[in-house]
């Protein structure tokens, strides 16, 4: 039977390309766009605009110079799914020279100097957020206090194009910023002692990632991405959580708190399963999620970061051929030999 001459894995599920399963994807992070909107104002959406204007002109130019076909590559909606990521994961109030900045180095370094979609070796929505995040981390972790005030659309506009003086009256630390910050705050009372980090602040943040959540499961409904990576990188995540939790719950923050703040539904469901730069293997894809989870508390504790997905991910991008190699999968056909046997069959 012959075959279409496209790279590993194969797919028989007809009218599956790559466009229509990028467009699947964008589609997916719908909830928790409108939830973010909802409960942080209009910036995410000025975001996504000044995002994917930046990923469209930086594939073009690109492709321009490569001598590549610009329409052909940039119908398959990859560079406006890195612009959807990043628009997401950065603040509402970002300078807009600083999402031109996270798009521009995720299309041009991130993807298109290694070859293009499918050649990259990193997720390059994280590598513009990281890169970012190093360079600029005050207005990287500067997030719309929504216990408190959200600025209007004109405000946002105001915020994100530099003529509003009075942003910090409408920024504050998120949740896990706080936690980072102050020990034995994890209660319910505690909480409230955090001046403008009030409960409707950790139900916003709630409802965000069930939105995330909801946005996942349709993925993994529509057999776009597999549960593998996801609920490996989420349980190692509540795990590492529950253990220190149980030991010191003054001090450490629980399960459901890790699960549901900050990016940990969007990067266990949209950032992580990135089909180029992680895991192919069934098996491998349990490590890669673990290795994540493991990593986003230990950053999220311990790190520098207040939230460390993207550094998760990239991090667990250098494991994933070696996780790959490990965990190949009997090849079809051929029985796994015994200890002691040559599957040639000479003993």
């Amino acid at each position: 039977m012959a075959l279409l001459r496209i790279t590993s894995p194969h797919t028989h599920r007809a009218g599956r390309r790559t466009s229509w399963v990028m467009l699947m994807v964008i589609l997916a992070t719908i909830p928790g766009l409108i939830a973010q909107t909802w409960f942080f104002g209009y910036g995410t959406l000025i975001n996504l605009v000044i995002a994917m204007l930046t990923a469209l002109v930086s594939e073009a130019l690109i492709l321009k110079i490569r001598q590549r076909p610009i329409g052909f590559f940039l119908k398959d909606y990859s560079a406006i799914l890195t612009a959807v990521l990043l628009a997401l994961a950065l603040p509402p109030t970002v300078p807009w020279w600083l999402t031109v900045t996270a798009v521009a180095f995720s299309i041009i370094f991130a993807k298109q100097v290694y070859g293009g979609l499918g050649n990259n070796p990193f997720n390059p929505a994280m590598v513009g957020y990281a890169i970012c995040l190093v360079s600029f981390p005050v207005p990287m972790t500067q997030w719309i206090g929504a216990a408190g005030a959200v600025p209007s659309f004109s405000d946002s506009l105001a915020a994100i194009f530099g003529t509003l003086p009075t942003i910090d009256s409408y920024t504050m630390a998120t949740p896990l910023d706080a936690f980072k910050h102050k020990q034995g705050m994890m209660s319910s009372e505690a909480f409230a002692t955090v001046p403008g980090l009030q409960e409707l602040s950790l139900s916003s943040w709630m409802w965000v990632n069930l939105a995330y959540l909801a946005g996942g499961l349709f993925l993994i409904w529509q057999r776009i991405i597999t549960w593998h990576t996801p609920v490996s990188m989420l349980a190692a995540l509540a795990v590492m959580a529950g253990f220190f939790y149980a030991i010191d719950p003054s001090n450490a923050a629980s399960p459901l708190f890790h699960l549901t703040s900050g990016a940990a539904m969007l990067g266990a469901f949209f950032i992580a399963t990135d089909p180029v730069s992680s895991c192919t293997s069934n098996r491998g894809k349990l490590f890669y999620g673990a290795g994540i989870g493991i990593l986003v508390y230990i950053i999220r504790t311990w790190g520098g970061y207040p939230d460390g997905v993207a550094f998760g991910v990239l991090l667990m991008n250098f494991a994933a051929p070696l996780l790959d190699y490990y965990t190949q999968p009997r090849t079809y056909g051929h029985k796994k030999a015994k200890k002691g046997i040559n599957p040639g069959g000479e003993g």
